[in-house]
């Protein structure tokens, strides 16, 4: 990725300064870095942990369906920064009718830059070059971490049960570039293609509102089958806009594990065979779901799987993502050279 001659310095005009940042190649993941926080629960103790530090053991019908709920998540562990420490400092977390959400964003603010920093420091170091040379720096950030949608679980109040058993916390960083410098870039998967679909009538299936005790969010209980009846679609889109005929069982799959209902759902409305979509099970298990970086561990996991076992045969494949809206993001990638090492 080379960085702006320069040739396109004070002076020249807007066209000349786009031409020249303009590369020969397409856009391809040259490094990818992940972190997550320290704290790390298993799946089958977060009952008892959740309902232990928000002083919730009185309503044991909750505890047992959040302990059902975990059971079938295909989650093991999660990592978050909700600790016993946290709660003994700041009890007034485990009440969302508390005023506490300048507390929350105060922490997160310290928090979630330093482990966005340490995912990119891991993925400049894979890179191989000064991290001067980079050009541009895009960023989101999930609202600050779980800690934001932490407090203790209410009669009623289903949206509660089912964050608690799904969400963790984690960062992800790629370099992205072109035309990679030889024997020092190595790329791993080009990017052809890049949308967004918003799906008809699902306002209000997934939304999040910041309120004086942190953030209360909801997902409707039809989201998975909303997913799963709208990926064709965005599929198919994607790649008719390149001119390439794919069958949806050649490609290779980086798919936002959002659950494991969405995963299931997805692979029977592709007509995929079991294990196509085996990085994200393998993510949601050792993660949850940690909203939108989950899908960089995915594709982070992919890589690693491709660099184990060898990436014969393997060529085209999708990286997709939901979010409010609801919203179904795209991206068409391709094996790079970095991950054929023999062509």
């Amino acid at each position: 990725m080379a960085p702006v001659p320069a040739t396109a310095a004070a002076g020249s005009s807007t066209r000349e300064i786009r031409r020249a940042q303009r590369a020969d190649g397409p856009a391809a993941v040259l490094a990818i870095g992940t972190a997550n926080p320290e704290k790390c629960v298993t799946q089958d103790e977060y009952a008892d942990f959740y309902f232990r530090i928000t002083n919730s053991d009185h309503l044991p019908e909750l505890k047992d369906k959040l302990s059902r709920i975990c059971n079938k998540s295909g989650i093991e562990k999660r990592f978050m920064y909700v600790s016993d420490e946290l709660m003994e400092a700041h009890p007034e977390f485990a009440d969302r009718h508390l005023p506490s959400l300048d507390a929350r964003v105060e922490i997160a603010s310290k928090n979630v830059p330093e482990l966005a920093a340490a995912a990119s420091a891991k993925a400049i170091a894979e890179w191989g070059r000064p991290a001067t040379d980079i050009t541009h720096l895009i960023f989101s950030t999930y609202s600050g971490s779980t800690l934001i949608a932490f407090y203790g679980p209410e009669v009623g109040c289903n949206d509660i049960i089912v964050g608690q058993a799904l969400f963790g916390d984690g960062s992800g960083a790629v370099i992205v570039g072109a035309d990679p410098v030889d024997a020092v870039e190595r790329p791993l998967f080009e990017m052809a293609f890049a949308s967004q679909t918003t799906i008809p009538d699902s306002e209000g299936a997934i939304t999040m509102q910041y309120m004086k005790g942190g953030m209360d969010y909801h997902i409707a209980s039809g989201v998975p089958e909303m997913l799963a009846g709208n990926v064709e679609r965005c599929l198919a889109h994607a790649f008719d806009s390149v001119g390439v005929a794919a069958k949806w069982k050649d490609l290779f799959w980086a798919v936002h594990p959002g659950g494991r209902r969405i995963l299931d759902l997805i692979e029977e409305a592709l007509g995929l065979e079991n294990g196509a979509m085996a990085a994200s099970r393998q993510v949601l298990s050792e993660f949850g779901n940690m909203s939108g970086t989950t899908v960089i561990f995915v594709l982070n996991e992919l890589r690693r799987r491709f660099e184990a076992d060898g990436a014969e045969g393997a060529d085209w494949g999708a990286l997709m993502a939901f979010g409010p809206g609801v919203t179904v993001e795209t991206v068409l990638l391709r094996v790079a050279s970095g991950l054929k090492p023999n062509q």
